[in-house]
């Protein structure tokens, strides 16, 4: 079987990766039927894995690509899988137009002012921190630029709760002893739970000396209560630009 998807595709990059616009949208079906459950819609789901932004820690060409698709990533949580090779490549032709589809979605806003608002209008340096600057008890913006669409970012300044990011829960750990703890969940296994607690200090709790957990609701205000709709337009604009380290 391999060896089949070999030969297709050193047939298809010998015509020089000539995907059209029918190649990309059978891999957008694809993706969306078969990859989005794990990955998400935006290709962002997936820590360490990315895959709306055109480049990719494990692949540099389209062949490498392939490969991944149809054979999996061995240790990982990406699977084989039965594509055959004319659908790998319609995917492959999917995640090259992927940052070109997410290019089109475009804020009116000035970065610049937005940048403004953002520190001191907003507020939002008081729960969030962006480039080493700012509170932890938030979500860290540095690259939410390069990991939410401008619609999804906007979403969640005027209606905070309506989509929550697992890595976002903010929860409360009810102690054997009747004691509380109160923070933004970093990671739990069978063993433990860590939250990132007061004082943006780390704790890891044990299962033992808990009682129950539960999962509060998001306690950022709406945008709409302090910035105009040209300055929330601002705000996403300066967003927007915080990709990480490129």
């Amino acid at each position: 079987m391999w060896k089949s998807v070999v030969l297709f595709m050193a047939g298809v990059w010998a015509q020089g990766h000539d995907y059209n616009q029918a190649d990309v949208d059978a891999g957008s079906r694809y993706y969306s039927n078969y990859c989005s459950g794990c990955h998400g819609a935006d290709g962002n789901s997936m820590a360490g894995a990315n895959l709306s932004r055109g480049t990719f820690r494990r692949a540099v060409t389209d062949e490498d690509l392939s490969r991944i698709i149809v054979n999996g990533v061995p240790g990982t949580p990406m699977p084989p899988s039965a594509f055959k090779a004319e659908q790998a490549a319609q995917i492959v032709a999917f995640l090259r137009a992927f940052p070109s589809i997410r290019a089109r979605q475009t804020s009116a806003g000035d970065a610049g002012r937005g940048r403004l608002l953002f520190a001191d209008k907003g507020g939002c340096l008081d729960c969030h921190r962006v480039n080493g600057r700012g509170s932890r008890s938030g979500p860290d913006l540095s690259d939410i630029g390069e990991l939410r669409r401008p619609a999804d970012i906007e979403q969640s300044l005027v209606d905070p709760g309506a989509v929550i990011l697992s890595q976002n829960r903010v929860v409360t750990l009810t102690m054997r002893d009747g004691k509380t703890i109160r923070g933004r969940l970093l990671n739990q296994d069978t063993q433990s739970i860590q939250v990132l607690g007061p004082g943006d200090k780390p704790v890891s709790i044990s299962r033992q000396a808990m009682r129950g957990m539960s999962e509060e609701k998001s306690s950022m205000p709406s945008a709409r209560e302090k910035l105009s709709s040209q300055e929330l337009a601002d705000v996403v604009s300066y967003l927007l630009t915080l990709k990480g380290l490129q």
